[in-house]
């Protein structure tokens, strides 16, 4: 099982709403929910509670237009996968729906799942998740959601915290590796050629 690292930070809480055992919300109804709310970011986690998230401010979406932007070019030139931005559901195994700032599915899986499901939440984990701490995150629980990644079939995760400019890096049956400071990070040998320049989202261009 992968480790969870805890360290206090001070911000803003997520709504959750606790709708169990009240009603039961069917995949269909969910993803429904989420296409009526476009403006607010949905997940629902494996207790079927549902997580509400406000849109993300300047900074944050200026971070994650660059990581897309990268892992994107990337996968261009790779050919192997597919590139997801923090708009896509995922349905994990465990039951939880959720969606990372960025992921990466290889083609291979992608292609078992019809084409009519591909309209909706994918029905998987992620080979590949980046998720990007904002202001209104507790760290905590975005550590919570990358173990839970790994623990549904994620090969590779990257946390990546721009208040203090350090990359927690998780994968499968290993400790979670802090990195303090680093300027890149490579994706091998998970992601071959894959180097993320944190350059960009140290200090975004806005």
């Amino acid at each position: 099982m992968s480790q969870v690292l805890t360290e206090p930070r001070v911000s803003e809480k997520h709504i959750t709403l606790h709708i169990r055992p009240a009603m039961e919300m069917t995949d269909d109804e969910f993803f429904a929910l989420c296409q009526l709310n476009r403006d607010l970011r949905l997940e629902r986690n494996a207790e079927g509670d549902i997580i509400v998230m406000a849109p993300t401010g300047g900074g944050t979406g200026n971070r994650n237009a660059s990581i897309i932007r990268q892992l994107g070019n990337w996968a261009i030139s790779d050919g192997t996968g597919a590139v997801f931005d923090s708009s896509t559901g995922f349905k994990l195994p465990n039951g939880a729906d959720r969606s990372p700032d960025a992921a990466w599915v290889r083609r291979s899986r992608l292609a078992t799942i019809p084409a009519e499901q591909k309209e909706k939440f994918l029905p998987l984990c992620p080979d590949f998740v980046i998720e990007l701490v904002s202001p209104s995150d507790r760290l905590i629980d975005v550590q919570a959601k990358m173990a839970e990644y790994i623990e549904n079939g994620a090969q590779l995760g990257w946390l990546l915290d721009p208040g203090t400019r350090r990359v927690y890096v998780y994968r499968p049956d290993r400790a979670v590796t802090l990195l303090e400071g680093p300027t890149e990070i490579a994706g091998d040998p998970e992601l071959p050629g894959f180097v993320l320049d944190l350059r960009e989202i140290w200090e975004p261009n806005i």
